[in-house]
């Protein structure tokens, strides 16, 4: 497992939402022609890899996540040969691509699921799941049954997302097949792994009721990624992340994935996904510890995150994005990526985008949110629904980038945002904090530099050294190389060190307060210090 670790530990992986990241021909929708205008940002920035949401082919009802030719790429993002020029001129800048894999269920418009529900006999009706009657009452994650009626063949087709993404029937070894051709097919292009989307769906057991994680998951993932040709990729699931069923997927020699996403973290301080629940900072970094710890145990790669499409801004969530936005944000930037493993930056996130409120729902286009809000209309209050949409919509963080202080789109495009831009864009945009004192931007240079060059950080071991509460402290160390990392939470602390060897010497490489001092022990709200001992 080591082996196959050491090809990955030195990833940073930027996660692009294109249609939201930069529109190269002002018709208000982002584009891979976009992305490759933004690589010289990017590597400035730091980063090695860049994952892009589903560039596919679709009828956008789930914007991209219901695929309807996975061999083509969305007119409105551009041509596969802008792909080609994106990936060639992403490796020639020394950054890999990885893809959206989605393959738990396509379109409805897709050539296979139009063929299918035409009629029993058709080929391909078995590449989808159909009953006479529904065979549970399984709840869609978009809201609804699961199941939706077909008058043509009188029968009914599974679909655990949206009714327009109809699950495909992994049990049909032709449907396998086709699925492992998409991901040659993209490979031979130049990919070099796969994000992937909802993976654990893709086995159903309907005598035990699941939805997921059925009993043959395991043999499909080696049939996508086991092979030869598939083994060298980079592999990241979105599915069950306990800790028994990442040791199945990730452990050694499994020959499934590289990695999944570990989610405890994200669920925190919410009662449900639109309603906030009381939580401690040191709920986070007891989250953190536990999974350090579970990974070095059985040697598994972890994924370093906190935002992504489909979960509103972590800092406004679980931080502070007023008062201290910027000393909250360099402070978990801090906290996750210096720790072990591989650190995921979402769009924006690197100079402190933050939640948007907005009081009318036609200002929202995400179909979970939307769904959300005419199923309750008439259960709760408006203005309940609304702050809820606001506090848990996908939609915060899938809003346009805004990389200028101009007022409009902030140089997002010359046209219309195809959605309305993040609510606090005068505020909060890249050319502004550039220009700040208090740059963001700024801090995450100099810490993506100190991890690219720290073996300690990169590849060294992770202990818990906290001694008190609001505040995590931690050391990595590799081959006499000693780093300490000290995060204070919401206020003013005194935070106990961990004692230094005599004669040792502490220098510190990164502060997101400008007048630190290695020896203080009183640390500021939201303080991060980086210490070598030497």
């Amino acid at each position: 497992m080591q082996e196959k670790q050491d090809d990955f530990q030195d990833l940073i992986v930027y996660q692009i939402y294109p249609r939201s990241f930069y529109d190269s021909n002002g018709d208000g929708i982002g584009d891979l022609n976009g992305i490759r205008q933004k690589i010289t940002y990017l590597k400035e920035l730091g980063v090695n890899a860049v994952w892009i949401c589903p560039c596919y082919k679709s009828p956008n009802y789930d914007n991209g996540y219901d695929i309807s030719d996975y061999r083509d790429i969305m007119d409105e993002f551009g041509t596969l040969d802008d792909w080609k020029k994106l990936a060639e001129e992403l490796h020639a800048n020394g950054m890999k691509i990885i893809m959206d894999l989605v393959v738990n269920h396509t379109s409805s418009e897709h050539f296979w699921f139009r063929q299918a529900r035409s009629s029993k006999d058709n080929p391909y009706h078995d590449y989808y799941i159909w009953a006479d009657k529904p065979l549970t009452n399984w709840t869609a994650c978009f809201g609804g049954s699961a199941w939706e009626y077909n008058p043509a063949t009188n029968e009914y087709y599974l679909h655990s997302f949206a009714v327009q993404q109809p699950d495909l029937n992994w049990e049909n070894q032709k449907v396998r097949q086709a699925c492992c051709d998409v991901v040659d097919f993209w490979t031979d292009l130049g990919a070099d792994g796969f994000r992937c989307d909802v993976l654990d769906f893709i086995s159903k057991d309907f005598a035990a009721d699941k939805m997921l994680n059925g009993p043959r998951l395991h043999e499909y993932i080696r049939q996508l990624f086991g092979r030869e040709k598939t083994k060298h990729l980079f592999t990241v699931g979105e599915c069950q992340s306990d800790a028994q069923s990442i040791c199945d997927i990730c452990g050694k020699d499994r020959d499934e994935l590289k990695s999944v996403f570990q989610f405890e973290h994200i669920g925190l301080g919410r009662s449900d996904k639109y309603n906030p629940a009381p939580y401690r900072c040191d709920d986070i970094k007891n989250v953190l510890v536990k999974w350090q710890n579970f990974t070095a145990e059985h040697n598994l790669l972890y994924i370093l995150f906190t935002d992504n499409h489909d979960q509103p801004f972590f800092l406004s969530r679980l931080g502070n994005d007023k008062e201290f936005r910027y000393e909250c944000a360099t402070a978990y930037a801090g906290m996750f990526y210096l720790l072990k493993g591989i650190p995921f930056i979402y769009q924006g996130q690197e100079f402190g985008s933050a939640n948007s409120f907005y009081s009318d729902i036609s200002c929202f286009n995400d179909v979970e949110t939307v769904n959300y809000y005419h199923d309750n209309l008439n259960k709760k209050p408006r203005e309940k629904l609304i702050a809820e949409i606001n506090y848990g919509s996908r939609d915060n963080t899938r809003r346009p980038l805004a990389w200028t202080n101009e007022s409009g789109a902030h140089g997002f495009t010359s046209g219309t945002p195809w959605l309305k831009m993040p609510s606090r864009a005068d505020e909060i945009n890249l050319e502004k904090d550039r220009a700040s004192e208090k740059s963001i931007f700024a801090f995450y240079k100099k810490l993506l530099a100190l991890r690219k060059a720290s073996g300690a950080i990169r590849y060294g071991s992770f202990k818990d050294v906290t001694k008190n509460d609001g505040c995590f402290v931690y050391e990595r160390a590799l081959d006499g190389e000693k780093i300490v990392v000290a995060v204070n939470f919401e206020k003013n602390n005194e935070i106990i060190l961990p004692a230094m060897p005599i004669n040792a010497r502490t220098e510190i490489l990164l502060c997101n307060y400008p007048d630190a001092e290695s020896s203080a022990t009183d640390f500021r709200p939201f303080e991060i210090r980086v210490y070598r001992i030497s």
